[in-house]
């Protein structure tokens, strides 16, 4: 691997190769090495860049073109899922729960996946983002009960989402338009999907050339992020009746 990746620099924020200089097989694999300092991924994300890998591997940078994405400005509840949520107690929140997401994302089974790449290593990264202010999650309770939830990195007014699952049928679906939601109020017009499959493709995700998803998150990453630290106060309490396709 040496003799075909770029090792990153010892130091946190050592800088990350060109992202067109990533692989085309594995699709945007950059480089390899460094660590999960909260330095480190910031610097990462800021430039397009995420950390993918499986225990037993080294640390993998990726940076794939295309790109999948969610425009928040399109991504509301479709009018069928929007009138089973009108029946809902689900209760939607942010930055309350943020770990059990985390762990939640790495227990779910994943089709064609054997194991997880949340590896601890992971997990514990970005809750060090988290306690930095630059990690968030959408989390959805049913009374006392988690059962969905969405968690991501957010640099300006750019969120990267990482992991998302569901507990109960539709609780994630809720947990990404509830973000969405919160995030048109903000003026944050876009999610990071980073790889694409069939579920995202039927949540709405687009496919962008890498070259325009990087323009838009170096405008994106340097604007003024809406909310300093957590998002608990700022998000409040959403009532997942209130996810309307109109809204």
């Amino acid at each position: 691997m040496s003799l075909h990746l770029p090792r990153l620099g010892v130091a946190p924020d050592a800088p990350f190769p060109p992202v067109d200089s990533a692989l085309r097989r594995p699709d945007g694999l950059l480089a390899f090495g460094g660590d999960l300092s909260v330095t480190r991924l910031r610097n990462a994300y800021r430039h397009g860049v995420f950390p993918w890998f499986s225990d037993g591997q080294p640390l993998l940078w990726w940076s794939p073109d295309p790109r999948t994405v969610f425009e928040t400005a399109d991504l509301r509840p479709n009018r069928r899922f929007a009138r089973t949520l009108r029946g809902s107690r689900w209760i939607l929140r942010a930055d309350t729960a943020f770990a059990d997401v985390v762990t939640a994302c790495a227990q779910a089974p994943r089709p064609g996946q054997d194991g997880t790449w949340i590896t601890e290593a992971m997990r514990d990264a970005y809750i060090a983002l988290h306690a930095a202010g630059f990690a968030h999650s959408v989390e959805v309770f049913d009374d006392t009960d988690l059962v969905g939830g969405i968690y991501g990195v957010s640099i300006g007014r750019m969120f990267f989402g990482e992991s998302m699952f569901s507990a109960r049928s539709g609780a994630s679906k809720a947990a990404l338009s509830g973000l969405a939601r919160q995030m048109r109020h903000w003026d944050m017009p876009l999610i990071d999907a980073q790889v694409g499959n069939p579920h995202l493709a039927s949540l709405g995700a687009a496919s962008w050339p890498r070259e325009r998803f990087i323009e838009s998150v170096d405008t994106l990453a340097q604007a003024t992020a809406p909310v300093a630290g957590p998002w608990t106060s700022a998000f409040g309490e959403i009532p997942a009746t209130a996810l309307d396709a109109r809204d």
